[in-house]
């Protein structure tokens, strides 16, 4: 049993055996570090290709800047909203969500 400490300072037990909470790590982990690598693609890998992107033209600007300018930003955006996606998913699969209240 893990207990779990909520806002109105009660002690809820939950039935969470060690080794469902290393697996709840390891895909938290997981999901964290494929957040972190396509970060890191947006953010680095395609500015060093800019040179070789910037013949693709959207809205009248080279890929290159786009990506800088705008692209980054909307990807970044969206990867939040999967992010807190995922992480709902996978604590509803290991019965750790929180409540609504």
């Amino acid at each position: 049993m893990t207990e779990i400490q909520t806002k109105d300072a009660e002690m809820t037990k939950v039935d969470v055996n060690q080794q469902t909470l290393a697996n709840y790590w390891k895909e938290n982990r997981n999901l964290v570090l494929t957040m972190l690598a396509i970060w890191f693609a947006v953010s680095y890998l395609i500015q060093l290709f800019s040179g070789a992107i910037n013949s693709i033209v959207i809205a009248g600007f080279p890929l290159g800047y786009y990506m800088g300018s705008q692209g980054a930003l909307i990807i970044f955006v969206v990867m939040i909203f999967i992010y807190a996606k995922k992480m709902n998913e996978l604590d509803k699969k290991y019965n750790l969500e929180e409540e609504d209240e």
